[in-house]
């Protein structure tokens, strides 16, 4: 199972295989909604919540950004807290296209752990649904690992890589917050200065909810300049929605992809550095 767990499963794969895998909740809300409210009211069942804030992040910072990367201690830990044991293939999700869900995808398998995103989220569940706080699962003990170099970057490795011929830059925001003309969320208008714009909604048929096809999102990220790259870096407002970008770019078959987790609300909390508008 945890070899052969593709990235993105569909509903019925879930079913089919749901006692062996454990289920995330990791709804969270830009506009301040709870997600763990939304859980409670009704998730999958048998699903656990993950908490983005709690779980998935440190303590914001300006330097760090809204969500930074936590230690990999304080990873392990939220996982053990949770009752995900070490190698235990964990499928994720939310409401919103897999937006928040591939953040905890791409920290799991960024130290070698079996993760999956459910394809089309809570919206294509065909099933029944559980209201309440969840099951009791008992803490485990976790290894600690160590988050791979190549798999992350930081605010002074972006700076180098926007200016660098060879590496890409991806903004997974929409595309009026990368030009600057909605200022409502980013503490500056604007976006990296090199960076090219990959809203990661984009990476979804409208009409479905679904991630495109693989030949799709190859075109799309072709066109991008992905197939050219020799690392592709992407960013967003806080390092989650960012992880959408990267889950499409693997399904579509590219690989030295990296997260800048501090993304915009990080780059832009520093005065000194560069920010560019319009497309």
């Amino acid at each position: 199972m945890a070899a052969s767990l593709p990235a993105l499963v569909s509903p019925p794969w879930l079913i089919d295989h749901a006692g062996e895998v454990t289920i995330a909740d990791v709804r969270w809300y830009l506009d301040g909604r709870s997600g763990r409210d939304a859980y409670e009211h009704a998730h999958l069942p048998g699903a656990v919540f993950v908490d983005l804030d709690r779980d998935l992040s440190a303590p914001a910072t300006p330097g760090s950004g809204r969500h930074p990367l936590p230690s990999p201690a304080a990873f392990a830990a939220a996982l053990g807290r949770l009752g995900i044991a070490g190698g235990e293939p964990v499928v994720a999700y939310d409401d919103a296209g897999g937006s928040i869900a591939a953040r905890l995808w791409w920290m799991l398998r960024a130290v070698g752990e079996p993760a999956a995103v459910l394809d089309g989220g809570l919206r294509a569940w065909p099933g029944g649904l559980e209201a309440g706080p969840g099951p009791m699962r008992n803490a485990v003990a976790r290894d600690v690992r160590a988050w791979p170099a190549a798999s992350f970057v930081g605010t002074d490795e972006v700076d180098v890589l926007r200016q660098r011929p060879g590496a890409l830059l991806l903004d997974a925001r929409s595309a009026t917050r990368f030009t600057g003309e909605e200022t409502a969320v980013d503490p500056r208008p604007g976006h990296i200065p090199g960076a090219r714009s990959a809203p990661w909604a984009d990476n979804l048929d409208p009409e479905t909810g679904r991630f495109r096809p693989a030949g799709e999102l190859r075109r799309r990220f072709r066109d991008l300049g992905a197939a050219a790259a020799d690392v592709v870096v992407t960013t967003c407002g806080s390092g989650v929605t960012a992880c959408h970008d990267l889950l499409a770019l693997h399904v579509a078959g590219y690989d030295r992809l990296a997260l800048y987790a501090g993304s915009w609300s990080a780059w832009s909390s520093d005065p000194a550095r560069p920010a560019a508008l319009g497309s």
